[in-house]
């Protein structure tokens, strides 16, 4: 063989044994390698919170959180800590601002209320609450029912639709007094309305009946309704007699004809007779009826 092959041959095999080691070096240190794991503190619910619920020290705690936090997420005790919940949070869930009342508002319905909306509690009853599917978060349409103003007294009540997507604060019971001064349990619903769908509300909660229709939440198309009233309920009413045509004649030449004198009552005419019966005499008397000219 030939010395010069050999010797080529000898340092092939001698750089790639040094690369296979330089190589096999570099991935062992990369496999011991540990990966560096970042962890954060982030405040959690201890207990599921409903809405309304003043958060307090107990109800929450902090746990780590690996990776990158996200906006929002609370990472500390005290930015959660006497802030009321406006959706309801579960055990176990990061504490996020969105899902907190602002610093200050306090816990309780008001704080569930959105800046330039109002709270107006309808009182129900369980046919009128939909029986009992009337919860809160749930959307509805409100129709009212009774006899419009200036309407004739046989014409009947009418129903419309006052308000519609109407989303539902609370639903619930409170204790009320009756007419004769005793405690009783009465439906009521808060309703998230704006202030002047408010007033409409409050009227209509005393002048008229009120009656609530549970909606698809994912439906938020407005309806337009005409309203129903007593009498369309049973169809088109029977005609009346009709009234008598009077045919006039049509005038002749371009001359009106005169008006035609009313027609008077034949006239009654009397006449007398004169019997005479042997040496009796009587009279008798005989009507007749005759035209007047």
């Amino acid at each position: 063989m030939n010395g010069r092959v050999v010797v080529i041959f000898a340092c092939a095999t001698v750089f790639a044994t040094c690369l296979s080691y330089a190589a096999y070096q570099t991935l062992g240190r990369r496999g011991r390698a540990t990966p560096q794991i970042h962890l954060a503190g982030v405040v959690v619910a201890a207990r599921d919170l409903e809405v309304g619920t003043l958060i307090g020290p107990n109800d929450v705690k902090t746990v780590q959180w690996v990776g990158g936090i996200p906006k929002g997420i609370a990472t500390k005790t005290d930015m959660a800590v006497n802030r009321g919940v406006v959706s309801k949070i579960y055990e176990g869930e990061p504490i996020m601002s969105t899902r907190l009342a602002t610093v200050g508002a306090g816990g309780g319905l008001a704080a569930t209320i959105p800046a330039g909306m109002r709270a107006c509690a309808v009182k129900v009853n369980e046919v009128v609450g939909v029986a009992g599917f009337v919860i809160p978060g749930t959307r509805v349409d409100v129709l009212i029912s009774g006899i419009p103003p200036g309407a004739a007294p046989d014409s009947g009540p009418r129903v419309t639709t006052l308000l519609q997507n109407i989303q539902v604060l609370s639903a619930g019971t409170n204790i009320q007094k009756d007419n004769e001064g005793k405690p009783q349990q009465v439906q009521v619903v808060n309703l998230l309305v704006s202030p002047t769908e408010a007033e409409s509300l409050s009227l209509a909660g005393s002048e008229a009946h009120i009656q609530l229709i549970l909606r698809n939440p994912m439906d938020t198309e407005i309806a337009k309704t005409p309203g129903t009233a007593m009498a369309s309920l049973f169809g088109p009413a029977a005609p009346g007699p009709r009234a008598p045509t009077v045919v006039k004649p049509a005038p002749r030449g371009g001359i009106t004809a005169p008006p035609a004198e009313p027609q008077r009552p034949p006239a009654l005419i009397a006449r007398t007779v004169e019997v005479m019966n042997g040496l009796t005499r009587t009279e008798v008397r005989f009507a007749r009826v005759e035209d007047r000219p």
